[in-house]
């Protein structure tokens, strides 16, 4: 990331970005209301033509007021540096863009367009899931389009439950307690891989909490709340007791091949890694079964992580207005949902903005994956979609900090520091980071 933002606050940021929205709002309005050509919105974009052409073709087709043209993108980090070198020089700024990084960081180096109040009716008018939110906020203002989040649940190879007598888990304790009883037989029960911290990160958001929180222009940090501290003894007695393998994720077709193997047997999933498993898996296709996400003991209600992405509205965009509504279309519509099936992999893409995602469930769980059991994805994906909450809160340096959580996390998961330690080694790392960009921050 790029730090030359480190004396801007963040409340100075919001100020300037909701300044922008207000200039860009108006200018805006000018094309569409009087009749005249069409407003074209420039979408930056590193998906693959066959994905995004069909959806630009659809929404080209229906809107006469606004119409879309793709710029393609190299990849991530591409489209990170053309976006800061065209709002660097004020132009030829695109109206949407995918998003590469966190909205608060994002926000913090000036980059983005406080679509606030034109987004705002929407949210009245029940086209979302809001635990979509979110992800496309900074403070209590949005900065792009919620695109949604991916539900979260797990598959287990029910193959090698029965065949060791090991219950289907209902609670992280019940999966510890089966790891324990697999490590007989030479079988872990889950994969933490070192490079990615991430069941860390989602069980602090399923526990219901959150590291930042910012209140006036304060950033709160915390890493040792009862939420976080709750979360990390689940990763500290899996490592302490040897029942997670390390896998790595840099060699993919290693990482599918183990876990095809039944030497691991439990995954936190979502839908959009299924057809990969469905496509790779050899040895244990149809040994699978969808569970839901395991719960903490005793929680009051079944809880899903939920922290979803947005479509960045930049810095000098021209059409503010017509870019919230086309980034909703494409987040929420039918036709921006139908537009997006692959006749390769007879799949649409996840619909995760929308409160009811239940008419594109099926063609999300592959045919074989799951054998006999199916019939039981659909109700196990629409419950994970309910249950889903994002109380995530993400401060204007978490591409930074969650850098050095991976740093931190290897040394978790290979028993040279415990999961407390990290966790106070983060907190005083991101205070001290926060302190040296000039941001008011207390933790």
């Amino acid at each position: 990331m790029n730090r030359g933002y480190a004396s801007i606050t963040v409340t100075a940021s919001l100020a300037m970005a909701t300044a922008l929205t207000g200039c860009s709002a108006q200018d805006s309005g000018s094309p569409a209301s009087t009749g005249s050509a069409p407003v074209t919105l420039t979408w930056w974009s590193w998906d693959e033509s066959k994905s995004l052409d069909p959806i630009v073709a659809k929404f080209n087709a229906t809107h006469e007021h606004i119409k879309l043209k793709v710029v393609k993108q190299a990849d991530n980090p591409g489209t990170a540096a053309n976006l800061r070198n065209v709002v660097a020089a004020g132009q030829d700024v695109p109206c949407l863009v995918k998003n590469f990084g966190e909205v608060p960081g994002l926000v913090g180096e000036g980059l983005l367009t406080d679509v606030t109040e034109v987004f705002q009716p929407y949210t009245s008018k029940g086209v979302y899931n809001e635990a979509s939110y979110a992800g496309a906020k900074a403070g209590d203002r949005f900065f792009g389009i919620p695109t949604g989040f991916a539900p979260s649940f797990m598959m287990i190879n029910r193959a090698v439950y029965d065949k060791h007598g090991v219950a289907v888990p209902k609670t992280w304790d019940d999966l510890i307690a089966a790891g324990k009883e697999f490590k007989k037989h030479g079988v872990y029960v889950m994969n933490l891989a070192g490079e990615d911290p991430s069941n860390l990160v989602n069980l602090v958001q399923q526990a219901g909490g959150t590291w930042y929180k910012i209140e006036g222009d304060t950033w709160k940090v915390d890493f040792l709340s009862p939420q976080s501290l709750k979360a990390g003894d689940v990763i500290q007695q899996l490592v302490d007791n040897g029942l997670v393998a390390n896998q790595t994720y840099q060699d993919r077709p290693a990482l599918i091949s183990y876990f095809d193997s039944g030497k691991m047997v439990s995954l936190p999933t979502q839908t959009w890694q299924l057809g990969t498993y469905e496509l790779n898996y050899k040895k244990s296709l149809g040994d699978w079964q969808p569970i839901d996400l395991p719960q903490f003991a005793g929680a009051p209600a079944f809880v899903t992580p939920a922290h979803g992405g947005a479509l960045l509205v930049p810095k000098g965009c021209a059409n503010v207005k017509e870019a919230v509504e086309a980034g909703v279309w494409m987040a929420t519509s039918k036709d921006a949902v139908d537009a997006s099936y692959q006749p390769d992999t007879k799949q649409y893409s996840w619909p995760g903005a929308i409160p009811d995602p239940s008419p594109w469930i099926d063609s999300a769980v592959p045919e074989k994956l799951f054998g006999e059991r199916r019939g039981e994805a659909a109700d196990i994906v629409l419950k994970a979609v309910q249950a889903g909450k994002d109380p995530w809160v993400l401060g204007p340096n978490y591409t930074g900090v969650f850098s050095e959580l991976q740093d931190q996390w290897a040394k978790i998961v290979t028993k040279k520091i415990t999961v407390r330690q990290a966790l106070e080694h983060m907190q005083k790392f991101t205070v001290d980071d926060l302190k040296t960009k000039n941001i008011n921050v207390e933790g």
